[in-house]
């Protein structure tokens, strides 16, 4: 079966199991790195690059349109909102490291389409806000040596620290209790900028 599939199915059992599906998080991410030229002047390669391009931006386009397809079907609430969707891009979108062409791509993508999108669903009721997190203590970080987790826990402002996967998922509940935010992208990245590398 077919990701494409798979979603379509996702989005099948939760409403056939909950009755209508409220506010969906989509947080499609894949890393790669590559220089636009390597140092023998060779161009990159491009299925890599595509790869980053389908899982990331267009994966969470497929999310949101198939969970959006089931949310405009939803009974409205007395401002008429049917549900909201959080997608998520990265600081990435904003400041792309050396190598991280694709990755920023995708996720640049993600904050170019949120306001379009909100007002795309906005006929039907449903609110489209985009999280792009900083530095975030989750698995992409679980091979990775002790001592760079140590070296990006310094690069914040304040705190100086990876964010904790709960801070996201306290702003994602944030984002779907408030019925007047719309269309918006929130850094959640403790005042980061990112080096060039």
């Amino acid at each position: 079966m077919c990701i494409r599939d798979r979603v379509t199915e996702a989005v099948s059992i939760a409403v056939s199991t909950f009755g209508r599906i409220d506010t969906v998080v989509a947080c499609a991410g894949i890393p790669w790195a590559q220089r636009t030229v390597d140092r023998e002047g060779n161009p990159p390669n491009l299925d890599a690059y595509r790869k980053v391009i389908e899982v990331n931006l267009i994966g969470t386009f497929d999310v949101v349109s198939k969970a959006a397809a089931a949310m405009s079907r939803n009974e409205p609430n007395a401002d008429g909102e049917r549900g909201v969707i959080v997608m998520t891009a990265s600081v990435a979108a904003f400041d792309g490291q050396i190598g991280q062409a694709a990755y920023s791509a995708s996720k640049g993508g993600i904050v170019g389409m949120t306001l379009p999108l909100a007002r795309d669903l906005g006929a039907v009721g449903i609110r489209v806000v985009t999280i792009a997190p900083g530095l975030i203590d989750t698995p992409i970080y679980e091979f990775a040596p002790p001592e760079l987790k140590e070296g990006l826990a310094k690069s914040p402002v304040f705190p100086k620290r990876l964010g904790y996967p709960a801070e996201f998922a306290q702003l994602a509940e944030s984002i779907a209790e408030n019925a007047y935010l719309n269309g918006e992208v929130i850094r959640l990245d403790a005042a980061i900028r990112m080096a060039p590398k």
